[in-house]
């Protein structure tokens, strides 16, 4: 089973109907997606150094094998989900009365 790439999408779902939940909307701001392109390029500095160095390497049986550079897809998503969720909660504890 490739538990790497389900963990990954069921992360991405999550997140989907937690912004959806909550209410913020955040994936339907246009600045959202600027902030992520952003996060991106720096993912693929950091990432592609990472994975291309082999100081992370993942094993090819718990996720697809699919990669962008050599950085696997599930980390794509993974990071998709780490930097929604983040922004989502502090939006969520920003609107809150104290």
């Amino acid at each position: 089973m490739k538990e790497y790439t389900v963990l990954a999408v069921l992360s991405v779902a999550a997140t989907v109907l937690a912004d959806r939940a909550s209410g913020i909307r955040l994936l339907s701001r246009g600045i959202y997606y600027l902030f992520l392109a952003i996060i991106l390029v720096f993912k693929l500095l950091v990432n592609g150094y990472l994975t291309g160095r082999e100081i992370v390497m993942y094993g090819s049986r718990f996720s697809l094998g699919v990669r962008i550079g050599s950085i696997p897809v599930e980390d794509f998503l993974f990071g998709f989900s780490l930097v929604t969720l983040s922004i989502l909660l502090w939006e969520y504890f920003k609107s809150r009365p104290a």
